[in-house]
Order: structure tokens, then sequence, then C-alpha cells
């Protein structure tokens, strides 16, 4: 299960990270909902990913 958490963690900062570059090419620079939306995906899926790598050490 801690597998599960730690890749949805990082898919989530992947995602983030797809989404700021997109931004970046449309012109959404300006936009700070999207721009602190994308940064606070980032800092919760690092959040998931270190939780479900303590919780696979666990098991």
């Amino acid at each position: 299960m801690g597998k599960k958490i730690q890749y949805s963690g990082l898919a989530l900062i992947i995602i983030a990270a797809i989404v700021l570059i997109a931004s970046y090419f449309n012109g959404w620079n300006n936009i700070n909902a999207v721009n602190f939306g994308a940064f606070g995906a980032m800092i919760i899926g690092l959040i998931v990913y270190i939780y479900g790598g303590k919780k696979d050490l666990a098991e």
C-alpha cells in the first residue's frame, strides 16, 4: 500500500510540473491561482511521497 501512496504523490508532482510548464507557454504567468495551485500541489505531492515512503518502510 505504501508504494501506491508513494506513486500517487509522484504523479501529483509531475502533473503540477506539467501545469506550470503549460502555463508558461500559454502566457498564464500572471494568473496567481494557477501558479500557487500548482506550487501547492507540488508541496502536497512531496509530503504524500515522503509519507508513502515511510509507510512502505514500516511494512
